[in-house]
């Protein structure tokens, strides 16, 4: 299944507060950046997450899925009618993610 724009277009707007959100477009789904970080992404309009400690102790119940057939499992975020939560969950998940690769020449 392919993400909608319009999932798309409500995570960002839930994210609207955030500075420097950005997203990419990858086979029908859509990964999302937080300051040039990959934090997760739309996958079959779910919203996921990398599985980050900071990810974890703030949804400690929440699902582990797989993005897409041979992914790594990341986590569902249930409340994304949440803004505020939404806004905590990226600044305690920035610090933990890898710094985005260098590309090549």
């Amino acid at each position: 299944m392919v993400s909608s724009n319009e999932y798309l277009e409500y995570i960002l707007e839930q994210l609207s507060e955030l500075d420097d959100i950005s997203y990419r477009s990858m086979m029908g789904e859509y990964i999302i950046y937080y300051h040039g970080k990959i934090i997760g992404g739309i996958y079959d309009d779910r919203f996921l997450v990398k599985p980050v400690k900071a990810a974890i102790s703030m949804m400690p119940d929440a699902d582990m899925e797989l993005p897409y057939e041979g992914a790594k499992e990341m986590l569902l975020v249930d409340e994304v009618e949440n803004k505020e939560f939404l806004m905590e969950l990226f600044d305690a998940m920035y610090e933990e993610l890898p710094a985005p690769k260098k590309k090549r020449n």
